[in-house]
């Protein structure tokens, strides 16, 4: 490979294009930090140990979500079924909280084990108290302890994935 700007450049959007080809899930993950929830999609989740059971998420610095699960060392993730593609937009602005009526932008949704909202439409969710931050770049990856989990839907509901979506997230 040669060293040439335009080269660089070349190779750059070809690395870019291969990340975005790792097929990825989509989730909504929660956060609370006190009386400030929040509900943000997500995409870089994976499993990390099975014993104890940990999940690694990927959050951006940037991100009013990263704030929240930094302060309250929690997270819960939302699966999101494939027929159910609406709400996935909805987590990608701000999120409109309604404490009393128990609504994130809309969706209904209770208080998981550590705090964290579970939409109460996901077809499954873990909730997670944070066990390792470790600094990414402009990301933080958040290792969480599955404290609880459940199934809200059938085992077999197929949930959304990146590919089923014209988004994408990464590179």
């Amino acid at each position: 490979m040669s060293d040439t700007d335009e080269d660089r450049e070349d190779y750059d959007k070809l690395r870019r294009r291969v990340l975005w080809s790792f097929p990825y899930g989509l989730y909504v993950l929660g956060s609370r930090d006190g009386d400030r929830r929040n509900g943000m999609t997500i995409n870089w989740v994976t499993q990390v140990s099975f014993d104890p059971k940990l999940v690694a998420v990927g959050i951006e610095k940037t991100a009013f979500t990263h704030e929240l699960v930094e302060a309250g060392q929690a997270f819960s993730l939302n699966t999101i079924a494939r027929d159910d593609r609406a709400i996935v937009r909805k987590f990608t602005k701000p999120v409109e909280v309604d404490t009393e009526a128990m609504t994130l932008n809309g969706f209904p949704f209770h208080d998981g084990a550590t705090g964290s909202p579970i939409l109460d439409q996901a077809p499954a969710y873990v909730d997670c108290e944070v066990r390792q931050a470790v600094d990414c770049g402009g990301h933080t990856l958040f290792i969480g302890e599955v404290v609880d989990a459940d199934f809200q839907a059938d085992e077999d509901t197929e949930v959304l994935r990146m590919e089923d979506t014209r988004m994408s997230y990464g590179g």
